[in-house]
């Protein structure tokens, strides 16, 4: 599998803004097929960073409805990364 097809993209959000500044720990949206050892050498080499753990888990999509029809969202897998001290990874460089 390619290594752009196991990371999907980084899942900003504030808790995960918190993990990076305090734990030095990023959030990606991953192939849900993908394993932890694929993930960190995915993340290696895309990034050329040092990965020290991986923890994924499984968000089940949320039901929504719009008037009579009810839908789901797609399930998605995520992985939190924990990087080695100095490591760092900027999404946003500009701002």
């Amino acid at each position: 599998m390619n290594v752009y097809e196991i990371i999907r993209r980084p899942v900003v959000t504030e808790k995960s803004t918190i993990q990076k500044e305090e734990n030095n720990q990023l959030t990606f949206e991953v192939d849900k097929k993908a394993n932890k050892v694929e993930i960190a050498r995915a993340i290696e080499k895309i990034f050329k960073v040092k990965v020290l753990d991986v923890r994924t888990s499984t968000v089940n999509g949320k039901f929504k409805r719009r008037g009579k029809v009810l839908g789901k969202r797609r399930d998605w897998k995520k992985a939190m990364v924990t990087l080695a001290p100095g490591a760092r990874i900027d999404f946003f460089d500009g701002v």
